[in-house]
């Protein structure tokens, strides 16, 4: 008789151990709970503290048979109305307002686009506005949680949450540049999200929303704040982005691998220029069509982004030294970039 109550202690032991006590289930509900708390709080936070700062943009393009109507979000990024959205929201408009979320509407002007990042600066003429902080989007790490707020479908002040889910992803602007350091999350958006702000739990903005993957789900992108924070400074400054140009055009060309380490190249691909503008200071430099463009002031120059991304980030006006393969002779060559005459 012993040895049957020992054997059913026993296996009451195990079958408590397995499904958890009351007590023990009541604590992890409450700590489950809790935890929920937590992240609702912190949604909630945001959402009342940013959402005033949070726009829809209404955009009236022409056609050939009157006015076609589009949409968008923004975030108020100053409190005398300055905004920034995406680019293509206000492409080609002629007609632009902004609606609040107290349910007032404003007119507003575009005060300048840059497609290369797909970000554009526009304004409402007022003055004591809530705004939203742009924060450092070098801090972003994978997992954090991130809030997107915009005008999906036209459904206002919509609100959605997710993760970072990869950092420093790259995609092509419209007129074919490289953005780089792409945030990509998990936050739903949806068509109108567009410009519309990516949140950090503590309400900075850390990108603005800008893509979505058609038949994807999940996947979004956002022009990290960083980014928006350059442009928007250039903007302000002088009405567009300024960025050095040599005039030349480029293409890849994959380098033999015993010219590099003879002459000991950084790298095993490089630029070949294809064409040269008249007049520009690539003309003016002495660079020749059939050159390959190796480095830039002793950074490998790899491909054509690598290129455009150094010459974005140099001052205009001030001299550049290309490594230049010329045959089986390697060059440096100096050269002054200059602002396009057509920004």
């Amino acid at each position: 008789m012993a040895r049957d109550i020992s054997r059913t202690r026993s296996f009451r032991l195990v079958s408590d151990s397995r499904r958890g006590t009351p007590a023990a289930d009541a604590n992890a509900t409450a700590s489950d709970q809790r935890l929920l708390d937590a992240y609702s709080r912190a949604v909630v936070h945001v959402v009342d503290s940013v959402g005033p700062a949070v726009v829809n943009i209404a955009v009236g393009r022409p056609t050939p048979r009157g006015e076609q109507s589009g949409a968008g979000s923004g975030v108020v990024v100053a409190p005398d109305g300055y905004i920034l959205t995406n680019s293509h929201v206000v492409q080609r408009a002629t007609r632009l307002s902004v609606g609040f979320t107290d349910g007032t509407t404003r007119p507003a002007q575009v005060v300048g686009t840059d497609p290369a990042t797909d970000l554009a600066v526009i304004r409402t003429y007022d003055s004591g506005l809530a705004y939203a902080r742009l924060g450092d989007s070098a801090q972003v790490r994978v997992g954090q949680l991130v809030i997107a707020m915009g005008n999906p479908l036209g459904f206002e002040s919509s609100v959605s949450t997710g993760v970072v889910s990869a950092r420093g992803r790259a995609m092509r602007s419209q007129e074919g540049r490289l953005i780089e350091n792409i945030i990509q999350h998990t936050a739903p958006l949806n068509p109108g999200n567009s410009g519309g702000p990516l949140l950090d739990s503590h309400g900075n903005v850390i990108g603005i929303n800008t893509a979505i993957i058609a038949m994807a789900q999940g996947i979004g992108f956002a022009v990290p704040a960083n980014t928006a924070n350059a442009v928007l400074s250039q903007i302000l400054q002088f009405g567009r982005v300024r960025r050095g140009y040599l005039g030349i055009g480029g293409r890849l060309r994959p380098l033999d691998r015993r010219l590099v380490r003879a002459l000991e190249l950084p790298a095993d691909q490089a630029v070949e220029v294809a064409k040269i503008d008249p007049g520009s200071p690539a003309s003016a430099a002495g660079i020749r069509a059939g050159d390959i463009i190796v480095a830039m002031n002793d950074k490998p120059v790899r491909n054509v982004d690598d290129l455009h991304r150094m010459l974005s980030e140099w001052p205009l006006g001030e001299p550049v030294h290309l490594q230049i393969l010329r045959g089986k002779e390697l060059l440096t060559i100096q050269a002054r970039p200059v602002e396009p005459a057509t920004a």
